[in-house]
């Protein structure tokens, strides 16, 4: 099986910082046509330009994912750009610390609305697009293959981070749904859970927080923290054929944290 992607149009959300944006920039050195899309216009547009380079294969796309609407103008953005589209990785999200005993449901239902909804939302556009060019196409190839980045959380118990948590549970659960619904129409949806990874986000709270390191070190077994580039690797490998045969799997990328047992493991 290939590991290429080469000329296949993809579309990466969260892709103006972190992950996300690792993820967009990967697959465009590896020759696929990339769709950023993102709320924050300004980062894109500091990152991307005009969003066009010599090749026509970068594009991006702001817009609030949490409204309907805006989930049919990014696909149609899309398909005016590239006429079609075969991968889809679900990266905006958003981790939210907060107090499960606390009254205010704001931040609970804050990270409903930006990382489980839109996940399930922009899925739901895209995949049916991915079946049309499916049936358009009338043959056996793969249809498509959708990504969803999920974090370890989902398996951690830690109250300053139930809301994040919960939607990351959710998220996997959403991943094995879907892949089992797609798989009739040839496309594969598959996650990936991630431990520490070196984002912004990380940085920043790494400087407020003199211990966090030592103890994110302590608690994983690689003793390091990830880059984003390693997150883009894994997302490479699944959004190519040479995972053909993989659907509804979350794979996880954490150093071994989710082997140990660490009493005081850190929430990143």
């Amino acid at each position: 099986m290939s590991f290429s992607i080469a000329g296949k149009t993809a579309v990466v959300t969260g892709a103006a910082n972190g992950v996300g944006l690792a993820i967009a920039r990967h697959f465009v050195e590896k020759g696929a046509r990339v769709m950023f899309a993102d709320m924050d216009e300004e980062r894109l547009q500091a990152e991307l330009g005009s969003g066009t380079d010599e090749e026509d294969s970068v594009a991006w796309f702001a817009g609030d994912l949490r409204q309907k609407l805006t989930l049919a103008n990014l696909l149609s953005a899309t398909l005016d750009r590239f006429d079609r589209v075969d991968i889809l990785v679900n990266g905006s999200r958003k981790l939210l610390v907060g107090d499960p005993l606390d009254s205010d449901e704001d931040g609970f239902e804050a990270t409903l609305q930006q990382n489980l909804l839109p996940t399930l939302r922009v899925t739901q556009t895209f995949a049916r697009r991915m079946i049309r060019q499916a049936e358009e196409d009338d043959d056996d190839a793969p249809a498509g293959s959708i990504i969803n980045l999920s974090s370890i959380a989902a398996r951690r118990t830690q109250p300053g981070l139930m809301a994040f948590s919960v939607t990351s549970a959710a998220i996997d659960q959403l991943t094995r749904s879907m892949a089992v619904s797609l798989a009739p129409h040839r496309i594969r949806v598959n996650g990936i859970a991630l431990g520490s990874v070196m984002t912004t986000g990380l940085q920043s709270s790494l400087k407020s927080q003199d211990d966090l390191r030592g103890r994110i070190l302590a608690a994983t077994p690689l003793n390091r923290i990830a880059s984003a580039s390693e997150v883009a690797e894994v997302a490479h490998f699944l959004a190519s054929e040479a995972s053909g045969f993989m659907t509804g799997r979350v794979l996880t990328v954490d150093g071994g944290r989710t082997l140990v047992d660490a009493a005081d493991a850190p929430a990143h």
